[in-house]
């Protein structure tokens, strides 16, 4: 299928690009496209605007800072999965983004991109909140750092204001004893239970509409993951607790 109708900007700076999602209503950042673009094939996202991000220079580096490593809004997947910096500094989330899909989507897809579309069943979401990470949101009004705790709110939905462009993700250091597990039907599908481990945290993944941090002992508990034609409510339980015991083993 085609997409529906948008208008198309390509702004050349930050600055212009955060002045044209404060001035438009009803716009959508293209980064990597890897998740906007099939929404916009299958018209169920029909964004009267596209802001393409990927003419802007010098948004495309992953640095250390704060003993953390911090990945840029324009840094594909595949770039984290080459790093020797992430490697060395945050080893558990260069073992994430493994994960994500196959290495032809991570050669496009980003980091940043995909922390924004914020799916509950994705990795890197589960990844950032286990370590307690952040992003960095800009917009004409100034910048601001949303926790992770704070960034997922809902299914595929986040803080991040409409006039607010995710512009970099920071990562702590993982301690040495992280681990990242996940069940799916076919390698490169989205998981239909993970868990990550980050030291004594736990982060679990695609049992609830937002990752959530868990309990090692108890990790079921509160939980009430929905069932579909992948897997049924019980399913997904089972899934957790194996999948705490796996990384908590490893």
């Amino acid at each position: 299928m085609k997409p529906p109708p948008f208008e198309y900007h390509a702004p050349a700076s930050v600055d212009e690009a955060c002045a044209l999602l404060g001035s438009l209503e009803d716009a959508k950042v293209l980064a990597g496209g890897q998740s906007l673009v099939p929404l916009l094939n299958f018209r169920l996202a029909r964004p009267a605007h596209i802001v393409d991000i990927n003419r802007i220079p010098n948004l495309d580096r992953i640095y250390e800072r704060d003993g953390g490593v911090a990945v840029q809004a324009l840094v594909r997947h595949a770039g984290v999965e080459d790093s020797e910096l992430v490697a060395r500094v945050c080893p558990l989330l260069s073992a994430a983004v493994r994960l994500v899909a196959h290495r032809v989507i991570r050669n496009r897809g980003t980091v940043c991109g995909s922390l924004a579309h914020a799916d509950p069943a994705a990795e890197l979401p589960a990844v950032l909140l286990a370590l307690g990470g952040h992003v960095v949101a800009r917009s004409t009004r100034g910048e601001r750092t949303i926790p992770a705790s704070d960034f997922f709110t809902s299914v595929m939905q986040s803080a991040l204001a409409q006039d607010e462009l995710l512009v970099e993700a920071w990562f702590p250091a993982s301690p040495k004893k992280s681990a990242i597990a996940e069940e799916s039907r076919r390698h490169g599908d989205f998981a239909l239970a993970g868990a990550v481990r980050a030291g004594d945290r736990l982060a679990l993944f695609g049992v609830a509409p937002t990752p959530v941090l868990a309990d090692p002992k108890n990790p079921t508990q509160g939980l009430q993951p929905s069932g579909d034609v992948e897997a049924s409510p019980e399913f997904r339980l089972h899934l957790v607790q194996v999948l705490t015991d796996r990384v908590f083993a490893a």
